[in-house]
């Protein structure tokens, strides 16, 4: 993930009522299925979003580095940040969520992330206090340095919450009702109800990511005028990764419109062919998946489903094929 980071916002409310507003945050739903709950800890300004199901994903030798590939880069030593805390991820984390909130003019974004576990935020508090941790009071809330500019708070016994101190300051924000919840955005939240529930690994891009993305996975996209245009008018992306026997990484392009889709459908095979050319060059495992690859527009949607074996699965791994910007 980018470095898109630093903003505060004001909290305006007392202590007691933030407790018992986080509180009765419930647990995930099911396997792979976020509860909606959790998705509105997160400010309306969330720009991409995305969830992994660790629980599950540890039964899969590649999951951790295809995590790896995914989750944010300041959160990509999260496990070791947790570890700081007395948590033993392996054991003690089932899921995680994170957000990279939207960019203000002339600054960055700020990342936090949701860690959905069993832990006992007492005995972890009395860790932080050994080692002499820098401590911040919002309103309530004890935020502790763990790693550099990363800080935690226990919301419960199941919820962790860490990231810049700003980025904990607006979820606090939205609980309080002083700024609005993700819930109500009407562009990125229905996004994410239709990803969530439907892979180990889902997540949500905004425009900026997605057209970095596309860029990554398409660069010969360049090379057509006319898609380039289509591009620049797609609006989001959500990514969706099953996994059974198989692999199946799911793309789905909301497009400007249902003619850009079309275009963009008739354009993308042959823009896939010219990079399933040049990786027979020298990755014939991306060659074969995507040889297998299909295109089919849907209204105002691109869909691009890409199957992958657990034998080519470890070559992509390798050379960072699934690794995105957010």
């Amino acid at each position: 993930m980018r470095q898109r980071m630093r903003r505060s916002m004001a909290i305006a409310a007392a202590a007691g009522l933030l407790f018992a507003a986080w509180a009765v945050v419930p647990r995930t739903a099911s396997a792979g299925t976020l509860n909606t709950d959790i998705i509105g800890m997160f400010p309306k300004e969330t720009g991409s979003f995305a969830y992994a199901d660790l629980k599950s994903g540890r039964q899969y030798p590649w999951f951790q580095q295809l995590l790896d590939q995914l989750v944010p880069g300041r959160f990509r030593d999260f496990e070791k940040n947790l570890a700081s805390a007395g948590v033993d991820p392996n054991s003690q984390v089932d899921e995680i969520a994170w957000a990279q909130f939207a960019a203000s003019k002339g600054g960055g974004g700020d990342v936090a992330c949701v860690a959905l576990g069993s832990f006992n935020p007492s005995a972890a508090e009395d860790r932080f206090k050994q080692q002499k941790m820098v401590k911040i009071d919002v309103h309530g809330f004890h935020l502790y340095a763990i790693g550099g500019d990363i800080l935690l708070t226990f919301v419960d016994v199941n919820t962790a919450v860490f990231g810049s101190r700003a980025a904990l300051e607006k979820m606090i924000d939205v609980r309080t009702g002083v700024a609005a919840s993700l819930l109500t955005d009407d562009t990125i939240f229905p996004l994410i109800h239709e990803a969530n529930g439907n892979g180990l690994i889902w997540a949500v891009l905004d425009q900026k990511d997605t057209h970095a993305t596309m860029q990554q996975l398409l660069p010969q996209a360049s090379q057509f005028p006319q898609a380039i245009a289509i591009v620049n008018r797609v609006k989001a992306m959500t990514i969706t990764v099953t996994a059974d026997k198989n692999l199946d990484v799911k793309f789905q392009v909301v497009c400007g419109s249902t003619d850009d889709a079309n275009l963009m459908g008739a354009a993308v095979p042959a823009i896939i062919l010219m990079r399933r050319y040049q990786a027979s060059q020298g990755n014939p495992d991306l060659a074969s998946a995507l040889d297998r690859a299909t295109v089919k527009p849907t209204g105002d949607r691109l869909n691009l489903d890409i199957p992958v074996s657990q034998e080519q699965l470890v070559t992509l791994i390798h050379d960072r094929t699934f690794a995105v910007p957010m």
